[in-house]
């Protein structure tokens, strides 16, 4: 919609955008025209949340605003209805142990209302209560009763100044512009005593449930560590003894070092009995080799049995020697057994010498030294034996040892890791309950809000908002207007100016004919119609010069799809202007009464012509025209034929082929829908004729006027009546 197509709609219904603010501003005078007095207190409060230093302040790494969320609980805190329920109890009890009104307590008026509210059997233990505390403790238990009371009502289902509904409407808080440090509070009455004990109350009741909120949260933190923590050191305690008791009864200082010298001693202890199995073999060897030598000489026999004999006492003394030695026997046994394998050692030189005496080898070596040599080998043959043994025995003792540390190596990391892991979960929780602690503290340190500004008792009342309502009712009833306005042209369908016809239609209006209620008056209408008409004869001489049909006499075809469109009217004014032109016209048109006749006048000849049934099969004007009334077209200069409304009658396709150029009159005000489209189409299929648009009963705000230069001096009574035909369009 264009902005001069709005400004028309506006000014088409000028009417409700007049009534419609004057009965909503005036509605608005009349309701408030006994609005009572109101009265604001105003505090300031300092709430410290980015600026105030703390306990924590050091603590903080990186700075995190949450000063947004803390206003938030702050606002819920106040406006919540316990809160405004303590400061309903405080202010009704401040009240009631008022004797007399007092303007800086409570006025006349509001102690009136009080005492009306008050019934006669409530005043003894309301009234006459001279003790504050309890007052105030009967007054708090009647609101918290479940059953009706005066001063129930009065809190919750009244719209005194004690009503929490009404405490939450007027009671405002908010942070002031970019801070969260300082809290506005501003609070709205009657009274300018009780706008100011109000805020007092506020104060008092918000500071306390923030701070008893803040607090309980916080000892249900630092509780729930401190139990946690206990937990943590009962079981850090239970991994220590666990341990403990582990090292004791496996008589253990440092398992990681025994276990290391353990592993060592055996590998050490396996390499001497690798060595010492190489020296007894190597011994076996030779006395193998030696006693091959001397086993021929039968003679040797008895030295050899002496020998022999020697050797092993010689044997068994070492071998005692060795474990009394290894098992750490006392110095005196160890000495004795030390002397008899002295003893038996020269025992054994004694017998080898005998032997050596009585033989020799055969290989020239002396029995002797055969002898020597067999001792000494086979000393060194039965003490690697003895070591071996030794060494075997001291082996099993580590590989015993080692099986017994094997699993103690599982079952002591698994005690050290539970001893770890009890370690650090009560080194954090033991962190966690100092943090907590802290902030506890924090909380109790600065957990409350400073009044920097005390509620004032104001001294004039308000401003009042009556011219405001009056506006903001005159603002509502435009809105209304323009909704009215807004709907009535969205759900009308009816074509109401040049724009949106040719948006409806889809083609082209050639003409705009405006409403003319005074046609023998010389107005606008009347100049417009006129040059109008001017224009529309032009426009259709001007396409039947141009035209590619030069049948004679041209054929101008008025239709319209609804009646009672303007078709008469529109063809009269051609007429008139053709008749003044000095052209001959014959004007087809239908019968409407059925007693219409052939008629002349002044250059004009009208037939009227009845619609047959066989309408649409006619093919010329003659045929449709009454034989008596002997039409004779080439008579003629020009056929103004006006069809019947399309909506209700037949179409006539082959009549409409003979024409020049069709006229289509629209009245402004009829609809213009579906039906209406479908018709139009179809006949736009019949014909090939150019199709004008002429819009009827447009207002006079789309007309444009000719100037006074081009108006044409007219004041013929024959214009006169053809203005005066312009509301009665018969057709």
């Amino acid at each position: 919609m264009t902005v001069d197509a709005f400004l028309r709609l506006l000014k088409q219904n000028i009417l409700w955008f007049i009534l419609i603010p004057c009965v909503t501003a005036g509605t608005a005078f009349f309701v408030t025209r006994n609005e009572p007095k109101v009265y604001k207190s105003e505090a300031t409060l300092y709430t410290g949340l980015v600026s105030r230093y703390s306990l924590l302040s050091d603590k903080q790494g990186g700075f995190v605003d949450r000063s947004a969320s803390a206003i938030d609980n702050i606002l819920t805190t106040l406006t919540s209805k316990e809160t405004l329920m303590q400061i309903g109890v405080d202010l009704l009890t401040d009240h009631l142990r008022l004797r007399q009104p007092d303007t800086l307590v409570l006025a006349a008026p509001g102690y009136d209302q009080l005492r009306q509210a008050i019934p006669v059997q409530w005043q003894n233990l309301l009234l006459m209560d001279s003790d504050s505390a309890h007052l105030h403790h009967v007054v708090d238990s009647l609101a918290r009763s479940q059953f009706d009371n005066p001063v129930k009502t009065l809190l919750v289902k009244s719209k005194s100044n004690y009503s929490i509904q009404e405490m939450a409407e007027k009671l405002k808080a908010s942070a002031r512009k970019n801070t969260n440090d300082v809290l506005t509070m501003e609070y709205e009455a009657n009274d300018p005593a009780v706008a100011q004990y109000t805020l007092v109350y506020a104060i008092k009741a918000l500071n306390k449930r923030y701070s008893t909120l803040k607090s309980s949260e916080t000892n249900s933190v630092v509780g729930y560590y401190e139990e946690k923590l206990q937990k943590a050191k009962q079981t850090l305690d239970q991994a220590e003894a666990n341990l403990r008791a582990f090292n004791t009864n496996h008589n253990v200082l440092d398992y990681d070092e025994e276990a290391r010298n353990v592993a060592t001693s055996r590998e050490a202890l396996i390499n001497e009995y690798n060595q010492e199995l190489m020296r007894k073999n190597a011994a076996k060897a030779s006395l193998d080799a030696l006693n091959k030598r001397m086993g021929q000489q039968s003679t040797l026999n008895a030295a050899n049995a002496d020998l022999n004999d020697k050797q092993k006492k010689l044997s068994d003394a070492e071998n005692k020697l060795a474990n009394a030695r290894a098992y750490g026997q006392p110095k005196n046994v160890i000495n004795r057994l030390q002397d008899a394998v002295t003893r038996a050692s020269e025992d054994l030189k004694s017998s080898a010498q005998k032997y050596d005496a009585v033989t020799n080898t055969s290989d020239a070596v002396t029995a002797q030294e055969l002898a020597s040599e067999r001792m000494t080998k086979s000393l060194e043959y039965e003490e690697s034996v003895a070591r071996l043994e030794l060494y075997k025995k001291r082996m099993d003792e580590y590989q015993v040892k080692t099986n017994e540390y094997t699993p103690l190596g599982s079952q002591l990391r698994q005690l050290q890791r539970d001893l770890s892991v009890a370690e650090k979960e009560y080194l954090d929780l033991l962190q966690q309950v100092e943090q907590s602690q802290t902030r506890q503290q924090d909380i109790a340190i600065g957990g409350s809000l400073e009044i920097m500004d005390a509620p004032d008792y104001p001294l004039a009342p308000q401003l009042s908002k009556r011219l405001q309502l009056v506006a903001i009712g005159a603002g509502a009833g435009i809105f209304i207007a323009l909704l009215l306005t807004a709907l009535r042209f969205w759900l009308d369908n009816r074509i109401h100016s040049p724009e949106q016809a040719e948006q409806m239609i889809g083609m082209p209006v050639t003409a705009l004919f405006p409403i003319v209620k005074k046609p023998n008056v010389f107005s606008r209408a009347t100049l417009a119609t006129r040059n109008t008409f001017e224009q529309l004869f032009n426009t259709i001489n001007v396409e039947i010069a141009q035209g590619a049909t030069k049948s004679h006499p041209p054929i101008i075809t008025l239709f319209s799809i609804g009646s009672k469109q303007g078709k008469s009217w529109v063809a009269n004014g051609l007429n008139q202007l053709y008749a003044d032109a000095d052209q001959q016209v014959a004007y087809c048109y239908p019968r409407v009464t059925g007693k219409e006749q052939r008629e002349y006048f002044k250059g004009v000849t009208y037939f009227p012509y009845t619609i047959r049934p066989d309408f649409m099969n006619v093919t010329g004007i003659d045929y449709l025209i009454d034989y008596k009334d002997g039409f004779d077209a080439s008579q003629f200069d020009r056929v103004i034929l006006e069809l019947p409304s399309l909506l209700n009658n037949q179409i006539p396709v082959y009549l409409l082929k003979n024409g020049a150029l069709s006229l289509l009159v629209v009245d402004a005000n009829s609809a213009w829908g579906r039906a209406e489209k479908q018709l139009l189409s179809l006949y736009i299929r019949v014909t090939n004729q150019p199709i004008f648009t002429i819009l009827n009963k447009v207002e006079g705000n789309y007309i444009a006027v000719p100037g006074r230069d081009d108006i044409k001096p007219v004041s013929t009574t024959s214009e006169r009546s053809l203005l005066a035909k312009r509301n009665m369009n018969l057709s």
